[in-house]
């Protein structure tokens, strides 16, 4: 059974802060002064104000995340641990998800975390392709956008590494998604089945695509990203562990 780790933070959070608040206005004018208050109390006034300022920071300022999968490779690789701006696409209220404050919208090439539609418990990372309104297009490994073909450069073959070294063979290409630079991998000795495939993005809802275009189930195979999905935009890599420790990861901007 999967935890709503932000319900549970909010919820300790919550009770912590009311169990002190109880005490300090009903109980603790009332206990002797050589009396020490019960110990509920002293662990609730102690945590409080660490788990308040933890929610605060993790549902307004940015959030920790981990790669468990090599969908969006080259740009992030299996063992990354990612930040994502949790202000980019507007305030939320923990937990609730409800948004009271917009602060911006998605733009195209912008690498975002989203709760996955079929199932909102799971986190999916993509990069959104396609805008509300747009037709998507996807044939031949290149992506089109209303019509147009996104440029792409071939820039040799990939040679993955730790538990993304399956992926040694496949095709590094370089994608320039309306001005949005960034690397992809094509592999040919894997069939598509969307190859072919066109999508109209209704109103409120976004198209996401991996950078691993043939080892990705994205939009091409499950349909839109609500706007209520969106969790926030990755922007950094601040840690890579896969079998030991990827320094050469650490601090990368994500493109």
């Amino acid at each position: 059974m999967s935890v709503d780790f932000a319900a549970l933070l909010l919820g300790l959070t919550v009770a912590s802060g009311l169990i002190w608040l109880v005490d300090s206005l009903f109980f603790a004018k009332h206990r002797k002064r050589e009396e020490s208050p019960p110990f509920l109390v002293v662990y609730a006034k102690d945590f409080f104000p660490v788990l308040f300022v933890v929610l605060f920071i993790r549902s307004f300022i940015a959030e920790p995340f981990r790669i468990p999968s090599s969908s969006m490779m080259p740009t992030l690789l299996i063992g990354d641990f990612i930040l994502v701006n949790k202000f980019a696409y507007g305030l939320r209220f923990p937990a609730f998800n409800n948004k009271f404050l917009e602060t911006g919208e998605p733009e195209r090439g912008d690498v975002v975390v989203f709760r996955y539609p079929k199932d909102p418990s799971q986190d999916y990372i993509k990069r959104i392709v396609g805008l509300p309104g747009d037709t998507i297009s996807y044939r031949n490994h290149v992506l089109y956008v209303n019509g147009k073909a996104m440029p792409q450069k071939i820039l040799g073959i990939y040679t993955g590494t730790g538990q993304g070294r399956n992926m040694t063979g496949a095709e590094l290409r370089e994608e320039n998604l309306d001005g949005v630079e960034h690397q992809i991998l094509v592999d040919h000795r894997r069939i598509d089945p969307t190859n072919g495939g066109s999508w109209v993005v209704p109103e409120g809802h976004y198209f996401a695509m991996g950078d691993n275009r043939d080892m990705s189930s994205d939009s091409r195979y499950w349909g839109f990203v609500p706007e209520e999905n969106l969790v926030g935009k990755a922007f950094m890599i601040w840690m890579n562990w896969d079998a030991g420790i990827g320094f050469d990861r650490i601090g990368t901007v994500i493109n």
